[in-house]
Order: structure tokens, then sequence, then C-alpha cells
């Protein structure tokens, strides 16, 4: 029998995985990349086009290198934690050559349009015209593997900006800012908090004579390095805390957020406490948006209220002149143009199940990977939408009947609604570990926690307390990796490699040791309750 054909759209991070997935479940892929290379919106690129994302040549990660990897291939004991955009790329190069990846992809080619093919309702089958060097050609899939990601439309709303189209210095959307070098002595204003905005406020405050961040509701700033100097990420997404936010209110959870927020300084002294609680907003990252207010390099202002030819008027009536750029970091819109109305857009808004599959399609044979906004990493979450999404291809996992889809969507975007403050932002909002567990049970990778416990409790001490990394799903199930073990045993030892470059290998390894030997106790008072949690969700099950 012939192998199922499947079309992977883009080959960015999502693409990357999704091709590798097609593999792991003797799928045959093809990915088809408008660019002439891997890596999607983490490539580099002077010059923007349409329809493409685009970074700034400075762009570090957010997420740390142990959260983020594929889960069967750790990132290099010697990459930094958090990497520049250029050593992203190196680990997909890796990737790609580790596992053969490169020959699926056929690159400088536009998906056109997919469109079901006329006996659809019995083949689940596509017809795909993709465009290479101005020639068009048809070709049959027996799925889609939609990973074209969501930074592509720039999102610019010039309507809310009363005469900007007077305004007569420069003005952009922030998918076009490269590098700092054409700002020297200007006065620019930034528009917009997020980590775009604020990252590019930071860069160009170095040269600018004065950059204003413009922002409408504040923002809660998290920071790279957290507590002990881990990676704020690989603290924060842990099974114990996840556990820990089940069992408390949301507002006790908001309120030990903003003591620890605001005891690295006072959001409300630098002028950005919003009035939104820090788990109702997707956060903002950035270390040196506090040392740059406070030095009066970034001056933070409310909302642009008009602009003049040469001013900006500010919605609590202050003036600054001579404005000599605007910087639009207002975020992204998503769009499927090539999928001919299959899925719809409103607002931002889809009506996918698990954020995931069109609901009423007859056949579950398209898929989106990626169209996600995670309190956490898109990367290990789309690599698992995959894993999930290619075994439904291959009729190994099922989907529930149409009306229970439709009620499960419903359900997430009332959740949403209630949690989040409405804008275009929050539509796609997920919580990492919460989320991931989610698509795992439908996988059968979820880590069986009490199983753990008593067969290898050094392993489930560091999957409960330890950071929930992308190697707790390769412990079990399809797709089990034999390295996951070995990988969650020593992710610390490759957390701490890079910043210890001037001592042995002896000292840091006691010192890994010391700091495990420190939280044991506390440990062993919350194995004993997690341990109780688990038997009566477990008893509660068989009843």
């Amino acid at each position: 029998m012939a192998k199922k054909r499947i079309a992977v759209i883009g080959a960015g991070i999502s693409g990357l995985g999704a091709i590798k997935c097609c593999l792991d479940e003797d799928l045959e892929p093809i990915c088809f990349e408008r660019n002439d290379d891997i890596g999607g919106l983490w490539k580099f690129q002077k010059n923007t086009s349409e329809k493409m994302p685009s970074i700034y040549r400075s762009v570090t990660i957010n997420t740390s290198k142990e959260m983020m990897c594929f889960s069967d291939f750790p990132i290099p004991d010697h990459f930094p934690n958090y990497m520049h955009n250029s050593k992203l790329m190196d680990y997909f190069r890796m990737y790609v050559k580790h596992f053969d990846l490169l020959k699926y992809i056929r690159f400088k080619t536009k998906v056109r349009s997919v469109r079901k093919r006329p006996d659809f309702s019995f083949s689940g089958q596509w017809d795909v015209v993709v465009e290479t060097n101005e020639k068009k050609e048809t070709l049959i899939f027996d799925g889609i593997l939609v990973c074209s990601g969501h930074h592509t439309d720039p999102y610019l709303p010039l309507h809310s900006f009363p005469g900007i189209e007077k305004f007569e210095g420069c003005y952009f959307h922030s998918r076009e800012y490269k590098s700092p070098e054409d700002f020297l002595g200007k006065r620019v204003i930034v528009v917009g908090i997020g980590n775009s905005g604020v990252d590019i406020a930071v860069e160009l405050s170095r040269v600018a004579q004065q950059v204003f961040l413009s922002t409408r509701r504040g923002a809660w700033i998290l920071h790279r390095v957290w507590e002990n100097g881990y990676p704020m990420d690989s603290s924060f997404f842990t099974r114990f805390n996840s556990f820990l936010q089940k069992i408390a209110t949301t507002a006790l959870i908001n309120n030990r957020l903003e003591k620890i927020l605001n005891s690295r300084f006072n959001h409300a002294h630098y002028g950005l406490q919003p009035q939104h609680r820090p788990l109702s907003q997707h956060p903002t990252v950035s270390d040196d948006l506090p040392n740059h207010i406070l030095s009066g390099r970034v001056l933070v202002k409310p909302n642009v209220k008009e602009f003049t030819e040469t001013d900006a008027i500010f919605d609590d009536g202050t003036i600054e002149e001579k404005i000599d750029v605007v910087i639009f970091a207002t975020g992204y819109s998503f769009s499927f143009p090539f999928l001919d109305d299959l899925i719809k857009v409103t607002n931002n808004e889809v009506s996918l199940y698990k954020l995931m599959f069109p609901p009423d399609m007859e056949k579950p044979t398209l898929a989106v990977i990626g169209l996600i906004q995670p309190l956490g990493i898109v990367l290990p979450i789309a690599e698992l939408q995959s894993r999930w999404a290619t075994r439904v291809f291959k009729g190994l996992s099922k989907l529930p009947s149409v009306k229970s889809m439709m009620a499960d969507i419903a359900q997430r975007k009332r959740t949403m609604e209630k949690r989040y403050v409405k804008t275009p932002r929050h539509t796609i909002q997920v919580d990492h570990i919460e989320y991931m567990d989610e698509i795992a049970t439908l996988v059968g990778v979820k880590p069986n926690l009490l199983f753990l416990f008593f067969s290898d409790p050094k392993l489930a001490m560091e999957v409960f307390f330890g950071p929930c990394t992308p190697y707790q799903y390769r412990l079990q199930g399809p797709g089990k990796w034999n390295g996951a073990r070995r990988a969650i045993l020593t992710q610390r030892e490759r957390i701490i490699k890079p910043l210890r470059t001037g001592i042995s290998s002896e000292d840091t390894h006691s010192s890994l040791q010391l700091s495990w030997i420190k939280i044991a106790p506390i440990g062993l008072v919350f194995l004993a309750a997690g341990l109780s949690y688990f038997r009566y969700i477990h008893h509660g099950k068989q009843k």
C-alpha cells in the first residue's frame, strides 16, 4: 500500500517538526517553502517581502534552550540559554541534517490554493496548486499540515491615530525595522509595549536622542533571569507550579506574581502599571527596559491621541515636539488566503478544535500547526500538535463528533474571554503545560507521574519539580525516545554549562548537587502531598 502523501506548508519551526513527525508515522511529506531557506520567522533577512515574516538583526529568543527544543533533539550544552537568532538557525540546521529532512523541502515554492478533490467526502484528498519560478502545477495530497505561522500580516491601525496622514516624519510597522544605525540622534516614538516594541525601544535608545514608549494599557514586565539566575521559563513552567495553580485561586496566583514582579521594580513608579492582572495578558519579557527608563533613555508615555505635522499629543495632554520617527509595534493578524475560505478568520478569531482541526470537515485531513500564542513556548507545542495530527491522518487517533468539537471550541472561547483583556492579540492563547498535556493525552504520551513516583523516584522528582521540558513527552507511548530519561536528568547541567566557562566540570557538578539537596526536604513534603493527590485522582477514575 502506497504511503499517504502529506503537504507541509512552511519550513519554519512548525514545518520542520511536522516533516519529522510525518516520517515518524511512515507518511510521505513534501514541504513547500516560499523562501530560499529554512527557519521561517527566525531567518533574518535584510529586506522584507509581502506575506513573509521578518525580524530585526539583534533578535534574541525569549524562551530558553531546554524549554524550546525539539523533544528528541536537545540543543548542544554549550549553546547559550537564550540564543541569538543566528544561533537558533544553527540549531535548526543541525536538526535538519541529523534527521535528513532537507530532501523533503521544496524551496522558493508558493502554495497558491488548497482545494478539496471532487471525491473528498470519500477520499479526504486535496488538490494543491503550487508555483515555482512562475510555473504552476497541481499535486494531489492525502493530508495538509498548515505551518505558515501567524506573523505574516502586519497590523497597522492607522485609523486609531488621527493626524498621522499629515505627519511629516517617517512612520512604519515594526516588521520593517532591522537595525539602529539610521536612527542616530533622532527623536523616536515606539507605539506598543509587546516584546518587539520594548526590544526596539531599548535598542534605539542607545543611539537616538530620545525614545518615547507609548502604551495604551501598560504591561507587566517579566525578566529572563529568574530566581537563582535560572532562566525564567525553566523556573516558572514546572509541574509543581502547575499543580499549585490548579489548587490555588487565580487571584492568589496574580497576587504572588505581582509581588515578584514589583520586587524588581515598582511598575506604578515606572509608568507601566496596567489595570489588568498578570495572567490576563500575554507578558512582555525584558531585562533591559527598567534600566533604560531609570536612566531616562526611554520615557514611558500614554496612548497617542493625535499627531500634527511634527508633534505627538498624548492622552494625558502632554506634547512631544519635533518627532522624527514613529514605529508601530502593533502586532500581527493572520490569514490563510491559499485555503479558499476553508478556514474563516474574523478579527483574528478562528473556529478550530484544539486550535488545530476545522470541526465541520467530512474527513479530518487538514490541520493547522503552531497557530497558538502560549504563555510558554511555541516550538514544543507545535511539534506535539504535529504528532497528534499525523496520527489522526493515519486513523490511529479519532476526532470526536462535530457537536462535541463545537462545544469544546465554544468553551475555550468563553474561557479566554473571561480571563484575557479583549484584543486581537488574545484569541489563540494557551497555557503551556495545560495545553501540552491536553494534546499529549490525545496522543498517548502524557507522562504517568503516579507510575514514575513508584518505578523511578529520581526521574519523577525531576519531572514534577524540575522544568517541564519537551523530553517529558518522549518517556512513553507512540514516539517514545530512549534518550528522554537521560535528557531530563541532565537538563540542569546543560542550563549551567554555558554560564560557567571558567569553572571545571567537577565544581559545576557539585554545585548542582548542592542546590538539589537544599530543596529536597521541601520537595519531600510536596512529594507526599502530590502522591496523595494522584492516588485520589487515580481511585476517583476507577470508581
